[in-house]
Parts: structure tokens; sequence; C-alpha cells
């Protein structure tokens, strides 16, 4: 029998925090998604002024990210993306229309090596995605590295 670790309302409201912090440092309004490991959303929080499709794409990518135990760019990053036209996995977001995102702005979020979740990001340019959606899993680092538990927090992630 395994021991697994849930991610509850309490960490993703953390996450969110700490991504609307970076996203006013940056001067972008995003929405941000936190989902389990099933991809059940837990939070969503669409900034003031937030396009309103924010909602849905966050959604989307932080359930690909929980789901594929990836980030969502690495889908399409050179040269080897698996969605890439001629690649294994061309056409994978075909498979759950409205629900599977292969551009920037999802990140699994992986602790002590992990799926626990993800964490979806829209609003900005991928380099402001990135940067809000890292912030968000920095700050869950640093909430349980108390209790001795390791958050990845780079953007490149691949379980």
């Amino acid at each position: 029998m395994k021991t697994a670790l849930k991610l509850e309302l309490e960490e993703a409201k953390l996450m969110i925090e700490a991504a609307k912090k970076k996203s006013e440092e940056i001067n972008v309004l995003e929405t941000i998604a936190v989902v389990d490991d099933g991809g059940n959303l837990i939070a969503l929080e669409r900034m003031n002024g937030a396009r309103i499709t924010g909602p849905d794409i966050s959604i989307a990518k932080a359930y690909t990210a929980a789901g594929h135990k990836r980030s969502t760019h690495l889908f399409n990053k050179e040269p080897n993306g698996p969605a890439l036209p001629g690649n294994e996995a061309f056409g994978i977001n075909q498979m759950l229309p409205g629900k599977f995102a292969i551009f920037v702005g999802g990140f699994p979020i992986v602790v002590n090596g992990e799926v626990i979740g993800g964490i979806g990001v829209s609003g900005g340019n991928g380099e402001q995605d990135t940067a809000v959606g890292t912030a968000a899993l920095q700050a869950l680092q640093n909430y349980v590295e108390k209790d001795g538990l390791e958050v990845i927090t780079t953007a490149d992630i691949k379980k």
C-alpha cells in the first residue's frame, strides 16, 4: 500500500496568492487554476480585468499538466516535441477538445517526485505565464520545506 500526498485548498490558495503577486509585479492580468492529481479543479481566480477566456484556458493547462505529468509547453518544444507534426503525439490535443492544452502555461505540481496536481496560468505571453506559474511553485516549496518535502520549481517539468 502506498501513502500519497494530497493537494488541498490551503495549498492551492497559497499558490494562487503567490501567482497573483508575481502577476502584479510584472504588470499582467492572469487567471490561475489549480487542480488535484485527477485533474479536478480545487481553486480558480481570475484577476480583475483579466480575459474572459482565462478560466477555461487555465483549467485546461492545469488539467493537461497534471494528467500528463509534464509542463504543457514541452508538447511543442523543439526539436522533438511529441505534439509537433510528424511526431507520435501529433493531434493529441484533439482527443479531449477544450480540456487538453499543448502550449505554455501549465505545470505539474511535483512533490517528492510525485505529481499531486497541476497549475495553469493564462493571460500573459509565454514568458509571463511561466514566471507566474514558477512563482506559485516556489511558494509551495517555501511552504512545505519545513515538513522536509521538495517541490520541483522549474518550468521544464517532465515526470
